[in-house]
């Protein structure tokens, strides 16, 4: 369980300011092109500063991004406070890769399907962005994957507490990035990112793992 409150923690603002994507990357074409011919690009980041001895655990999470009618949107979850790890935090659907999956796309088409019921034959598969280590130790694979429409959904109540969307548009611009700064010890400080999206009635505070997934998503269609 976390010991603090990401919300309070002070947002450093000491890098240079980055263009927001323009709509025509966002297109599913575009996308679909993106993948075709990756550019040479770095993700920003690669891995979290390690705060658990838990050892090394390969994971995949789907990036689903949702044809609306304004426009591409990407599905998250809020992880329910009772799970071992990440608890209440704001998440794609994904997990351990088991045995039985045969690579990382099959273990984020079935989390997916497990977390939220969402079809795997309804997701057209992008491509993939480099791993992410968490601190947790989990190596991540993140699946990009487009569905045409809106699905019909229903959260695993053990796993999920809720399902929302946020437009493409809002994530993949950089204005909405804050970038944290928390110091545990002297000899400790870590930063991480967020990227806080208010709906009209809540807001919903995507940060850490989640908020450097899509910052590596926004240097590749930047790129």
């Amino acid at each position: 369980m976390l010991t603090f409150d990401p919300r309070q923690v002070p947002v450093v603002s000491s890098f240079e300011p980055e263009p927001a994507l323009s709509p025509d990357r966002l297109h599913p074409a575009a996308l679909r092109e993106r993948w075709g011919a990756p550019p040479s690009w770095q993700p920003e980041i690669r891995r979290e500063k390690k705060f658990t001895h838990r050892a090394p655990a390969a994971a995949a999470v789907l990036i689903p991004l949702v044809m609306t009618g304004e426009g591409l949107a990407v599905l998250l979850t809020v992880r329910t406070a009772h799970l071992s790890s990440h608890a209440g935090q704001v998440a794609f659907p994904g997990g351990r890769i088991d045995a039985q999956d045969r690579n990382a796309q099959d273990a984020a088409l079935r989390e997916a399907h497990e977390e939220v019921g969402l079809p795997p034959a309804t997701v057209e598969i992008l491509g993939t962005l480099p791993d992410y280590i968490t601190g947790s130790s989990f190596h991540v694979t993140p699946v990009v994957g487009l569905l045409q429409s809106n699905p019909s959904l229903t959260p695993n109540p053990h796993e999920v507490d809720a399902i929302f969307q946020v437009p493409l548009s809002f994530l993949m611009n950089p204005a909405h990035h804050r970038r944290h700064r928390f110091e545990w010890t002297p000899e400790d400080v870590r930063e991480w990112y967020s990227m806080p999206y208010h709906d009209g009635s809540r807001e919903w505070f995507i940060w850490g793992a989640t908020a450097g997934m899509l910052r590596n998503f926004y240097h590749f269609l930047a790129a």
